[in-house]
Parts: structure tokens; sequence; C-alpha cells
């Protein structure tokens, strides 16, 4: 049997790809808020279409971009998988007890938190990635840098809508408790729960699981009271 058959196989391996694809995809949220920063930019979206074109036009990005794909993929299958497994090891549900002080509410609910994200990340990209791709996204020209993608116009369209503005808002909250429990759990996983810097990771899980989401949440709530008053 090959190591990557066994790795699959095995419920120690797939925790292990679990944490791996889960890192992948929390350090893609960086670069994904740092980029979208662009939007509080008081240009009329220039420097965010012209990021995005670039995004959109370089190899290495396309190459990360569908290891990206991949990664959210083997996440929420390596997920369900363990999930499965760990159900019909013990088919037979305990009996209600009381939760562990230990174990906090994310952790206790991550399967309904993944889920809540996953439908956030497929209506995410129907509206953006596949407007983007194959969708009738209006061109503007800036001159020197000749007809370029404006999905500018696509991001505040969507964004004058009250009820998307707040589900988006909504599910940056999920998106929070989600990555508070992931974080931490991703180092635990690969063995890296030392008592000397655990503390240090639980605090930087902490504050990227607020910061983070609150940056993103901050994006369509300054989009349709700020940038959609004409």
């Amino acid at each position: 049997m090959s190591w990557l058959t066994q790795t699959f196989t095995s419920s120690i391996g797939r925790k292990f790809l679990t944490a791996l694809t889960g890192l992948f995809l929390i350090f893609f949220l960086v670069g994904h808020v740092t980029g979208n920063l662009l939007l509080f930019k008081p240009d009329e979206g220039r420097a965010f279409n012209e990021y995005t074109a670039f995004m959109t036009g370089n190899l290495g990005i396309m190459i990360v971009r569908y290891l990206l794909y991949a990664a959210i993929i083997a996440h929420v299958l390596i997920t369900l998988m363990l999930a499965y497994h760990n159900r019909k090891a013990r088919p037979v549900p305990y009996k209600a007890a009381k939760p562990s002080p230990h174990v906090t509410w994310s952790a206790r609910n991550m399967g309904i938190l993944g889920t809540l994200v996953l439908v956030f990340i497929v209506i995410h990209m129907s509206n953006f990635w596949y407007s983007l791709k194959w969708g009738m996204v209006p061109t503007i020209n800036y001159q020197e840098g000749g007809d370029i993608k404006n999905l500018y116009a696509v991001v505040r369209d969507s964004f004058s809508s009250l009820p998307y503005t707040l589900f988006y808002v909504v599910m940056m909250v999920f998106l929070a408790f989600h990555l508070y429990h992931g974080f931490q759990s991703a180092f635990q996983t690969l063995g890296w729960r030392h008592k000397k810097y655990w503390p240090i990771i639980r605090n930087v899980s902490l504050w990227f699981s607020i910061i983070v989401p609150f940056v993103f949440a901050l994006m369509p709530l300054y989009i349709y009271f700020f940038r959609n008053i004409n």
C-alpha cells in the first residue's frame, strides 16, 4: 500500500491533510483580504480593477488559483470523510452529556460552521468569479492600461442590495468562529502544540479570526453606505 493510499485511508492521515489544506486556505485569506483593501481607495475602483486584471492575467497567480480550488475541494471532501468514518466507528450516539467547559462552541459546531462557509463560498464565487470568467462584466478603459474588466462595478452593484450585504456580513461572523477553532486545530494536528508556544498560537488565532472577517465585513458595508451614494 502506497504512502498516498495510507494517508487517505487512515484517520491521522486525513486529519493531517485537513490541517495542511486548512492552513493553505488561511494563507489565501491573508492575500485575498489584502488585495480587496483596494476597494476602500476612493478612485472609482481603478486600483481594484487593475489588481484583478493582474491577478487574472498572471501565470503564477493562475497556478496558485487552481491550487486554491483543489484545496477547497480537498478540504471539504476529507472533512466529510472524517465525519463519516467517525460516525461509522460510533454508530450508537452517546447519551447527552453536559459539554466540557474546555471545548469551545466553535469546536462543537465545526460541521455546521464549515457547511455555512461552504455555502457562502459557492454563492460568492458564482456571483463574482463566475461573472469575471464567463459573465457579462463591462469593460473600462484607463487609457494607458487599455480595456480591462470592470469587476468593481459588479462588486458595487452586488453590495447595493441590503439583503446581500447583510448575508455577507453574517457569513463573516460564521467564518470567524470557523477560523478560530480551525487555526488552532491545524497547528495541533501538525504536532506544533508546545506549552511554550501554544499561548502565542491561541492569541494569533483569536486576533486573526477577528481581524480578517471584520475587514471582509467592512467592505460591503462601506460600499453600501458610502460608495453607492450618487
